[in-house]
């Protein structure tokens, strides 16, 4: 009984490899899902990047540094 577990197991393990893989055709998810997309978009030309203002940078949380320390008051519990 153990021994049709694994085999079926086993199978189903090379037949999942094969469809990952690509080994039964391209899925059908992997085409492009919008391709007129780009071709639809009304005045792509009017899209314009700006810089952030020293405002709105400090309001931007920095990744990598220290933790800033809580203000919090901490004093030991009386018993």
């Amino acid at each position: 009984m153990l021994r049709w577990l694994i085999a079926i197991l086993f199978l189903a393990n090379l037949i999942a490899f094969g469809l990952a893989s690509g080994m039964f055709g391209p899925l059908p998810a992997s085409g492009p899902r919008e391709p007129y997309h780009l071709e639809r978009q009304v005045h792509p030309e009017w899209l314009k990047t700006r810089p952030i203002s020293e405002a709105d940078a400090a309001e931007q949380p920095v990744i990598g540094g220290p933790d800033p320390t809580p203000a919090i008051a901490a004093a030991p519990l009386g018993r």
